[in-house]
């Protein structure tokens, strides 16, 4: 049954890279392999620092995007409803100065 998948290594390439970290162990102290370590540790946390100042300042522009548009959302409802009550006092104001013909029924 053959595998269609990639092959992201091949075996000669896991040999090499065996062999290169082999290498750097021989060659590199404990000292040396730590400092290296702590500083891809600095790297690392500054790169984080520097993702999450750039994501929060997004955040907070879209936050603000947020409420601007909720202000707007807020204001055309409260137009809305004022039209509407003026609307009803117009047809009320209307009603209320057509004269009624005393001759005709109520209802």
């Amino acid at each position: 049954m053959a595998n269609r998948r990639r092959l992201l290594y091949d075996e000669e390439r896991v040999v090499a890279l065996l062999a290169q970290v082999r290498d750097q162990e021989r060659t590199q102290t404990r000292a040396e392999a730590r400092a290296e370590l702590l500083a891809m540790d600095a790297r690392y946390r500054a790169e984080l620092r520097e993702m999450d100042a750039r994501y929060r300042a997004e955040v907070d522009a879209v936050r603000q995007q947020f409420e601007d548009l909720r202000a707007a959302v807020l204001a055309r409802s409260r137009a809305e409803l004022e039209f509407e009550d003026l609307r009803r006092l117009r047809e009320i104001g209307r009603a209320r100065a057509q004269e009624r013909d005393p001759n005709a029924a109520l209802n």
